[in-house]
Formats: structure tokens, C-alpha cells, sequence
């Protein structure tokens, strides 16, 4: 076996660093986007009901809501640089929810529509059980994002449902 050049090594090493600087710097600039994007978009929400609806329908209540989730999965992003699934399917649900009261209060009646809709929200919330039941039996181990070390003990419990619910 022929052994490496430690200059090369050195190269490699430093240049392993930039790459994954570039890539932590553009998630987190991304992610801040992001983050501008659904304050935004919910303060805007917001300044529209107060101005031009005068009052909040259920539709905007939900529709708030998402922004709440999406704000909520970009900071849980920030902390712990792990995107929770449930909070993506919890989504889902509030945008079926809102979809299927939109449907109910426009068209005052019962359809093969209104059926998929409740069938959906039922799959993704039997998802979310499955995605807790596994999680809470089979916790993954939690690294601390800046080091390949696990965290110490005291903060590697099962998930914290609670916490992130």
C-alpha cells in the first residue's frame, strides 16, 4: 500500500471544511428565507382580515394556523437541524381541514368529495400515530449538530411528544 501525501491530506482536509461551511451556510440562509417567507405571508394574512375583511373566517383561522406550523417546523429546523415529519403531516391536516370546511360552506351538501377529504385526514392521522408508536420504541440517537459525539445522557431521552406537539 502506497502511503498518502500528508500536503494532499491537508488540502482535502481544508478544502471537506469549506464544503461543508458552504452547505451549512446556504441551509441556514435558506432556512431564514424560509422563515421571512411565512412571517410574512402570515402578517399579510393578518392585515388583510383586519383591514379589508373586517373579520376572520374560519378559512383565515386555518390558514394562520398553517403559518403557525410552518414557523414552528422552521425554528424546530434552527435548534436541532432536524426536520420533524409529524409536523409536515400536521400541516396536511390543517390544509385538508380548512379545504373540507371551505367545500362544506360553499356548497351545503354531501359529495364523493367530502369523503376523500375525511379519508385523507384519517390516513394522516393514523400516520402520525405510526410515526409516535416508532419514534417512542425505536428513538434514534441525537447528536450534537456541531460535534460527532451523542449528547449526554440527561438529553437523549425518548422523544419529547409533548414538547413538539
Amino acid at each position: 500500500m502506497s502511503e498518502r501525501n500528508p500536503k494532499v491530506e491537508k488540502v482535502e482536509a481544508l478544502l471537506d471544511k469549506l464544503g461543508n461551511l458552504a452547505v451549512e451556510t446556504f441551509h441556514y440562509v435558506a432556512l431564514f428565507i424560509i422563515g421571512c417567507m411565512v412571517a410574512w405571508s402570515a402578517v399579510h394574512t393578518v392585515i388583510d382580515i383586519l383591514t379589508v375583511k373586517q373579520y376572520a373566517t374560519i378559512d383565515d383561522i386555518l390558514l394562520l394556523f398553517i403559518y403557525l406550523e410552518l414557523g414552528a417546523m422552521v425554528g424546530i429546523y434552527f435548534k436541532t437541524n432536524h426536520m420533524p415529519v409529524r409536523f409536515l403531516i400536521y400541516v396536511a391536516i390543517t390544509a385538508l381541514t380548512r379545504l373540507l370546511i371551505s367545500d362544506i360552506q360553499h356548497d351545503h351538501k354531501a359529495d364523493l368529495d367530502l369523503i376523500i377529504i375525511t379519508g385523507s385526514i384519517l390516513i394522516l392521522a393514523f400516520s402520525i400515530w405510526i410515526v409516535r408508536f416508532a419514534s417512542w420504541n425505536y428513538p434514534s440517537v441525537i447528536r450534537d449538530k456541531h460535534s460527532e459525539k451523542p449528547l449526554p445522557e440527561g438529553k437523549t431521552p425518548r422523544p419529547q411528544d409533548d414538547e413538539l406537539a
